[in-house]
C-alpha cells in the first residue's frame, strides 16, 4: 500500500496533494488527489469522497471546482480519484470517449476483456478509502460521498448500495446521470463492462436502487443546470430519479438552476452549498 506523492501546493492553509499507488483491484497505477484542510495538521478530520465525470482525470476537479476554501473552512479532507484504470493496454480502452479509459462508470466490469480491471465500484467503497484511513488523518467513521455527471451517479449509488457507510446518508450531486439504463451513455457503458442481461444493470442505476432501498434516512441534493445540453438530450434524467424517491419517500433536495450547463463553471458556482450540506452531518 505505498503511495508515492506526484505533487503537492498549499492552497487555503492546507495542502493540495497528489499521490500514485499500485492498486490491488485495479491492477495497475493509479493517481488520485487529497486536499488536507489546515485542521488536518493536529486532528482527525472527515473524509468527502469526488467522483468525477466522463474524460476526467484527478485534475479537472482539484483545478476547476474551487472546493480548497470550503473545504478549509468546515475542516474536511476531499479525495478526488480518477475516473477509470489507465494503460491497461486492452484492446479498444481508447477507442471512445464515454467507454474506456475515463469512463470506467464507477462499476465491477463482467465481462471480457474489461472485468479484471475495470472494478471502480470496489476501488471507491474499499481500496481507497483503506488507502486514505492508513495513510492520512482521517476520521474513519465520518465520510461522504459526492460527485458530478457519471460521478454523480457513482455517489448516488455508493450511497444506496451501502446503506449507513456514508455518514447520515448525506450525498450530492451535480448533473447526475440518474437512470443509466434508460439513456444512451448508460446503455453502452453497461452493457460493454455487465453484458446483455440487464438485469445485473440494475444494481448500479440509483432510479432502480432508490426503489429497493432500505436502510438509514438519507438526505439527497442534486443541483441541475437548466440550460444543460445533455438534460436535453435525455442523458441524464433526473425526473425519474425525483419520481422514485417521492414514492419511497426519500427526501431530495433538487435545484434546476437557470442559465447553467454541464461544466465546471456551474460546479464552481454551486460547490460551497455541497460541501455545506455535507459538513451538516460530518462535523455534527
Amino acid at each position: 500500500m505505498a503511495l508515492t506523492q506526484v505533487s503537492s501546493s498549499k492552497c487555503c492553509g492546507g495542502f493540495q496533494k497528489v499521490f500514485e499507488h499500485d492498486s490491488t483491484e485495479l491492477k495497475c497505477r493509479m493517481k488520485f488527489a487529497v486536499y488536507l484542510p489546515p485542521k488536518a495538521e493536529s486532528a482527525k478530520c472527515p473524509v468527502l469522497y469526488w467522483l468525477s465525470g466522463l474524460t476526467c482525470t484527478e485534475q479537472n476537479f482539484i483545478t476547476k471546482a474551487g472546493s480548497q476554501q470550503a473545504a478549509a473552512e468546515h475542516g474536511l479532507i476531499i479525495v478526488a480519484p480518477d475516473t477509470s484504470p489507465r494503460g491497461c493496454n486492452i484492446e479498444g480502452e481508447d477507442e471512445s470517449w464515454d467507454f474506456g479509459t475515463g469512463a470506467g462508470f464507477y462499476v465491477n466490469a463482467m465481462e471480457e476483456p474489461w472485468k479484471t480491471n475495470y472494478r471502480m465500484y470496489s476501488y471507491i467503497t474499499e481500496e481507497l478509502p483503506r488507502l486514505i484511513n492508513a495513510h492520512f488523518p482521517a476520521d474513519p467513521d465520518k465520510m461522504s460521498i459526492f460527485g458530478h455527471s457519471m460521478g454523480g451517479h457513482g455517489a448516488l449509488i455508493c450511497a444506496l448500495k451501502n446503506p449507513g457507510k456514508y455518514k447520515a446518508g448525506a450525498v450530492s450531486a451535480f448533473a447526475p446521470i440518474c437512470n443509466p439504463m434508460q439513456c444512451a451513455w448508460g446503455q453502452k457503458a453497461f452493457g460493454g463492462y455487465l453484458g446483455s442481461d440487464k438485469s445485473t444493470w440494475e444494481a448500479y442505476d440509483a432510479t432502480v436502487l432508490v426503489g429497493s432501498y432500505s436502510g438509514p434516512q438519507l438526505d439527497i441534493l442534486i443541483d441541475q443546470g437548466r440550460d444543460d445540453q445533455f438534460l436535453s438530450a435525455g442523458q441524464l434524467l433526473p425526473d425519474n430519479l425525483i419520481a422514485a424517491c417521492t414514492e419511497k419517500k426519500i427526501p431530495v433536495v433538487f435545484r434546476l438552476q437557470p442559465g447553467y450547463d454541464h461544466s465546471y463553471f456551474f460546479v464552481f458556482s454551486f460547490i460551497s452549498d455541497h460541501i455545506k450540506h455535507h459538513a451538516k452531518y460530518l462535523n455534527a
